[in-house]
Order: C-alpha cells, then structure tokens, then sequence
C-alpha cells in the first residue's frame, strides 16, 4: 500500500514523474557506449549539465572509433573537413564542412569502420540531455 501524503495523494504520484524523467535522461546515451568512456582518444568533454552536453571530438584519418551512441545533438565544424561516407546503397558520398558551419545531427549508434579524412577534423557536439 503506498503512503498517502497530508493532501491525500499518493506519494507515487509526486516521484513517478521524476523517476520518469531520470529514465529518460539515462536512456539518452547508453553508458556502455558513451563516447567519452569508449573513445575518450576521440572525444572530450567540454561542458555539461542536466541539460545538455558539449564534446569536443578530433577525427583523425585511419583511425578506427569502437561503437558508441550519440543523442540527438549539433555539431560545429572548428575547421573544414571533408571524408567519404558509405551512402547505404553500395556507394559512397562525399561529405564536406566549412569552418563554422553547424548540422543537426540525430541520435545514432556508430563506429568500428575505419575514417578516411582529407585532414585532421575538429568538431564541437552540442548532445541535447
């Protein structure tokens, strides 16, 4: 039986919510693919809160990042690059960033392909929490 707070409400009723929302903020990265933790050669944390976190990420060509997790989040190019990407269709597409450009960028699981850059890539992640 759940105790009932002086109002008559349950005490479930006021925690299930924040317990709701500690789920959902858990759930955005799974820990065991974090790419802080997996890949911390790649990537390095800026800032964070409960709100939003900042990465800095170096890509350097042939390395080979382990599987890792984003959420949603912004990515700002601190220097163009530009690398060739599987398209999904047995072809390949050019992709191509300008210094100070910004994309949005949907939550996704990645890694364990070997990266091919033109240059050294330097790129701010902006991971919505």
């Amino acid at each position: 039986m759940w105790a009932r707070s002086s109002g008559g409400r349950c005490v479930i009723s006021r925690v299930l919510p924040l317990l709701l929302l500690a789920a959902v903020v858990a759930a955005a990265v799974p820990a065991p693919l974090d790419p802080l933790k997996v890949a911390p050669h790649i990537y390095e944390l800026e800032f964070e809160n409960e709100r939003v976190r900042v990465i800095k990420q170096r890509i350097r060509s042939g390395e080979t990042p382990p599987v890792h997790a984003h959420p949603d989040r912004v990515m700002v190019y601190l220097q163009s690059c530009a690398w060739l990407e599987d398209d999904g269709q047995g072809g390949e597409r050019m992709q191509l960033f300008k210094i100070g450009e910004a994309v949005w960028a949907p939550a996704e699981t990645h890694g364990g392909a070997a990266i091919d850059v033109v240059q050294e890539c330097l790129v701010l992640e902006v991971e919505l929490l």
